[in-house]
């Protein structure tokens, strides 16, 4: 069972397709940040695939409020759109959305061919997209001055920190830093100790990183 605390998506857009009894499914993957996304995307694919007898579609955005919504579009009531929603359930994937598009080739499939097929298809694109974990970090603005900047960037990459951006300025150097949310503390001591209490770091935001799902 996935764990609710964690926020995993997949990595980035992806599409596959697979064929079952001459008919052609196409599995269209990407990551979105709220429902106006997920909805711009189905409208994309929907467009172009417009000769598809069906565009089915399977999304889940928010973390704690997670919104979740599918559509079978025409096919029978719980054969595509559930299916397919059921497969980000289960990889405990959300801010993500599936449209499977589907070419009729002629053999009807039946309730349970149809399930199989369009849960297949997510199934197997999500495995070619993969999948990362977005962990919430803060943010942190290191300054410190112009001769010590090099070193303590080395020293902050070298120490595992995540480095998010280096600004040069008249009045010293700012290097943005994101830090595990539990872990501020330590990284205040680290810095104090790095530099001799010569830098100084303080909290502008909060934002989420990537980071490979175990």
């Amino acid at each position: 069972m996935s764990d609710p605390h964690r926020h995993l998506t997949v990595k980035g857009p992806a599409r596959h397709g697979i064929e079952i009894k001459k008919s052609r499914f196409v599995c269209s993957l990407a990551r979105v940040a709220d429902e106006e996304e997920a909805q711009a995307f189905i409208a994309a694919v929907r467009k172009e695939f417009w000769d598809a007898r069906h565009n089915c579609t399977a999304f889940v955005v928010g973390d704690e409020q997670r919104r979740e919504r599918s559509s079978d579009d025409g096919e029978p009531a719980g054969t595509a759109g559930v299916p397919m929603l059921e497969v980000l359930r289960r990889r405990g994937l959300t801010d993500t959305v599936a449209v499977v598009s589907r070419w009729f080739g002629g053999v009807l499939l039946g309730a349970g061919g149809l399930v199989r097929a369009y849960g297949s298809a997510v199934s197997e694109t999500l495995d070619l997209a993969g999948v990362v974990e977005l962990r919430p970090v803060a943010l942190l603005a290191v300054t410190a001055d112009h001769v010590r900047a090099g070193r303590l960037e080395n020293d902050l990459r070298a120490a595992g920190h995540a480095v998010r951006d280096v600004s040069y300025g008249a009045a010293g150097v700012r290097i943005e830093v994101g830090v595990p949310e539990s872990g501020t503390a330590a990284f205040h001591a680290w810095l104090a100790e790095a530099t001799g209490g010569t830098a100084s770091a303080v909290e502008t935001g909060r934002t989420r990183i990537e980071a490979d799902a175990d």
